[in-house]
């Protein structure tokens, strides 16, 4: 991408930011049937996917919510802090709230679920948040992207050896620290894990800082509200036993992200290559071979 059509994006997200949430909502609905029925690629791996999951019968709304999570973007990154969080509606942050009233850190898990962008804004609102953070391939967009999400109280953690330490002193210090745990992570930082009844590379960090730190974790999304009324920031127990392996730590965490997109399917990520394999990663077959 070029520097001219990266400065051309940033003008068209901030000219989008003005309008009208329901607004760019009918917009998204529009271009995600649009994107759908163009592009075959698209097409297969979405209806693979959300059929895998045993969610087929969400699928022409997923479809649109796919749109409406594109268009919302503009909003939900350029818009100011203030008319952003007044569409989002928190319930159970007193689960967040006991942990860090203990002190005793806090792991927030959020899969790429409704408008997950959002919650690290409503935490924010309430506690200092660092989150882990995985620079965009294109340097261009880096302005955009990193001021979007480096807001009051929000704090970004690198995807490197220093984020984790970022991670882990926040935790130490009672704060609470955020990552998308359905994230494919990169060669080393992850295990294969069934994820739908398929293996899925599933990153062990999550699990790895709640045995150093004793952090508890606690899962939360938002759920994108019809009409353009904006969002329900949900905060769910972890109730799952994690287990003593890297894999069985990663299965448990995956089986708690199963059940919470079980909660409104149709807002889910299905067009994610959650099942891609990293470079230089051993595909779950040959890995299974060599046990």
């Amino acid at each position: 991408m070029s520097l001219l059509s990266a400065s051309m994006l940033v003008s068209l997200f901030r000219l989008l930011s003005f309008f009208p949430l329901p607004v760019l909502h009918a917009i998204g609905l529009a271009m995600g049937w649009l994107v759908f029925l163009a592009s075959p690629s698209y097409r297969r791996r979405f209806i693979g996917n959300i059929e895998r999951a045993g969610h087929r019968a969400h699928l022409y709304k997923a479809v649109g919510e796919a749109g409406k999570g594109m268009f919302e973007l503009p909003f939900i990154w350029c818009a100011t802090p203030g008319r952003v969080l007044r569409t989002a509606r928190i319930e159970g942050w007193e689960l967040a709230g006991k942990a860090l009233d203990a002190k005793s850190g806090l792991i927030l898990l959020t899969p790429h679920l409704g408008c997950f962008e959002i919650t690290a804004q409503a935490v924010a609102l309430h506690t200092r948040l660092s989150a882990l953070y995985r620079p965009p391939r294109k340097d261009a967009l880096k302005p955009l992207i990193e001021g979007a999400r480096a807001r009051a109280n929000l704090h970004l953690a690198p995807a490197n050896l220093a984020g984790v330490r970022i991670l882990l002193k926040a935790l130490k210090n009672g704060e609470a620290i955020g990552l998308l745990p359905d994230q494919v992570p990169q060669n080393g930082e992850g295990v294969w894990a069934e994820f739908f009844g398929k293996p899925a590379y599933t990153m062990t960090l999550s699990a790895k800082l709640h045995q150093m730190s004793g952090a508890p974790i606690v899962l939360v999304y938002a759920e994108r509200l019809s009409w353009g009324r904006g969002y329900a920031v949900r905060f769910v127990p972890f109730e799952g036993e994690l287990g003593d392996t890297p894999q069985q730590q990663a299965r448990a965490i995956n089986a708690a992200m199963e059940a919470l997109i079980a909660q409104c399917p149709a807002q889910y990520i299905w067009s994610y290559n959650r099942y891609k394999v990293p470079q230089g990663v051993a595909k779950p077959e040959e890995t299974e071979s060599k046990q």
